[in-house]
């Protein structure tokens, strides 16, 4: 299956998840997502899988610090509802690296790892995005500004060549280039740029 080398250079997340030990998927209940983990759930490299991944490992990490952060005890609200924008999109990684669901999710044993109604959408929050820890409180507002990553300006009519299919396969070529070239260069080059991927304490 071959990809876009870059995929395995962005750093990935390490997880505990308590039902998977509980149940012998995983020794210690670790596991390891990768940005290719999100683009084979979502089908499709983008900006917007980049960044969903990206603030959920960095929102995980300035949660729990040296710990490894625990799957199924975050909660997950976005501010806006489930159907607007890309908000799906972006709530599907986030489900998939939290365990966070809303009300579809493992219903739990005796009490224990239930799933359910971690996730919430159209809750009034100064940012997108916001994660808390259910077992401290602690909670990261986050949000991603994709715009301070410009596209290369031959991306546009290369994808409406494409889209309406007069392309030729040497431009078709380029315009997938151009476009993972900038998914790149939102997690390689610009991950620690606080302009693009903002995670900051809820006041």
């Amino acid at each position: 299956m071959p990809y876009p080398p870059f995929f395995d250079l962005v750093p990935r997340l390490r997880l505990r998840d308590p039902l998977a030990e509980f149940l012998g998927a995983f020794d210690g209940g670790l596991v390891e997502y990768g940005y290719l983990d999100a683009v084979k759930l979502a089908g499709h490299s983008c900006p917007t899988v980049a960044s969903a991944y990206w603030l959920t490992r960095q929102a995980l990490m300035a949660l729990y610090g040296d710990a490894v952060p625990e799957r199924g005890a975050v909660k997950a609200s976005f501010r806006e509802g489930r159907s607007e924008g890309v908000t799906g999109v972006i709530a599907n990684v986030v489900s998939m690296l939290t365990g966070s669901t809303t009300d579809s999710g493992f219903k739990g044993l005796a009490g224990r790892f239930d799933r359910r109604n971690l996730m919430a959408f159209d809750v009034s929050q100064p940012l997108d995005l916001r994660f808390t820890r259910v077992d401290t409180g602690r909670t990261v507002d986050a949000e991603a500004h994709l715009r301070h990553v410009p596209a290369d300006h031959r991306m546009a009519p290369l994808m409406q060549r494409c889209l309406t299919g007069v392309a030729s396969p040497e431009e078709a070529k380029d315009f997938r280039a151009l476009w993972q070239a900038r998914v790149r260069s939102v997690l390689l080059d610009h991950g620690d740029d606080p302009a693009v991927f903002v995670i900051r304490p809820a006041e």
